[in-house]
């Protein structure tokens, strides 16, 4: 006998079974309907923050920099000597016409080979370089470069550098009326042959001198650059100003050494190196707040700038612009993006020039140097 086919009906449930009753339906319950409360007008107050919120992205920004002499420069984001070569180097990789100014690699009377190596080495926060200087010599790289100069928009400014008042004297007069050549950058730390290899910028009198004799040669726009080796830079800013330079540039190289591997001999071929990089920007913030409160002519800040908030800090203890240095090596860009960055942060405080922003660390009264304020105080 065959058994029956079972047949499975969609609920599951075998045809003919007997069903289970349900509990009858429920009708849900109507939701209530909240209506949706009318937008309010927009207060004249936020309409008025709105309102000048959009015309503050729509103000143009002043970040040009009058250093005097009708260099005006576009922008206050510098490239540093011996950083960024002869500018022709990053043409491929930089806009070279953004940067406010090219501050060129260290040029000589005669070419020099510069120091034995090794040159260069890493150190915590930074490098030390001891080139020694080494360029092709000044009428070397007038003929090489001062042409593509001339087509650039950008001001170059030359970085002089000698080992007697006499040197610094001729180059200038050869970079005198040269077109393409917008100024004249003094790199004082150098070695004085004749007062027994003593440096120019740790000396009131030699730095005033030669700053006061190559003044008398020239009438490019004249910066000098400090050493932040000196106990007190403040006589050695006015020495400078008062003998004729139109603005400072501070800081160069700090002087140090690293030892080799091994340990028995110093690593740098020339023994001594010059730091530079993020590990110096507290000297170099120190040297510009001093130097500051002791002259009335523009600074030019230089050291560890790697980042927008290390330009504000140099404008608030009284720089007008900075340039960039060893950052570059790491990312050559960065001078340019740093250029829009601080556009945008003037926006955003409400102010049309950076120059509104130099000076807001500094004191109301010039204060005591740091020779006689960083002792340990209990």
């Amino acid at each position: 006998m065959k058994a029956k086919r079972r047949v499975i009906m969609s609920s599951g449930r075998p045809l003919g079974a007997s069903r289970t009753p349900r509990p009858p339906r429920r009708r849900p319950a109507l939701a209530t309907v909240v209506p949706k409360p009318k937008s309010e007008p927009r207060s004249s107050a936020a309409t008025s923050q709105a309102e000048a919120a959009d015309a503050a992205r729509d103000v143009e920004i002043d970040l040009s920099v009058d250093l005097g002499r009708g260099l005006v420069l576009p922008n206050p984001i510098l490239v540093a000597s011996g950083a960024f070569g002869y500018g022709v180097e990053y043409g491929d990789v930089v806009d070279v016409d953004r940067l406010g100014a090219i501050c060129c690699k260290g040029t000589t009377l005669k070419p020099r080979i510069g120091n034995p190596t090794p040159r260069v080495t890493e150190t915590p926060g930074g490098m030390l370089n001891s080139i020694g200087l080494q360029n092709p010599g000044v009428d070397a790289v007038i003929e090489k470069y001062a042409g593509t100069w001339a087509g650039w928009n950008v001001p170059v400014i030359v970085n002089v550098a000698g080992e007697s008042v006499s040197d610094y004297v001729e180059v200038t007069r050869r970079l005198e009326g040269v077109p393409g050549i917008a100024g004249i950058e003094l790199n004082i730390s150098c070695p004085n042959v004749g007062k027994g290899g003593l440096q120019f910028a740790i000396d009131a009198g030699a730095a005033g001198e030669v700053t006061a004799a190559v003044r008398r040669a020239t009438d490019l726009p004249l910066l000098v650059k400090l050493s932040p080796n000196v106990a007190d830079i403040r006589p050695i800013a006015r020495a400078i100003a008062e003998a004729g330079a139109d603005a400072l540039t501070a800081i160069n190289t700090l002087s140090g050494i690293a030892v080799a591997p091994g340990r028995g001999r110093p690593l740098l071929g020339n023994i001594y190196g010059g730091l530079s990089g993020p590990a110096v920007k507290p000297v170099a913030l120190r040297i510009v707040y001093e130097a500051a409160q002791a002259v009335k002519i523009p600074i030019i800040a230089i050291g560890g700038v790697t980042e927008l908030a290390d330009v504000l800090d140099f404008l608030s203890v009284g720089a007008v612009a900075v340039q960039v240095g060893t950052a570059i090596f790491a990312d050559p860009t960065l001078p340019v993006r740093l250029v829009d960055e601080l556009s945008a942060e003037c926006r955003r405080v409400g102010v049309t020039t950076h120059l509104d922003l130099v000076g807001s660390a500094l004191p109301n009264r010039a204060g005591a140097p740091s020779a006689k304020g960083v002792e340990y105080r209990p």
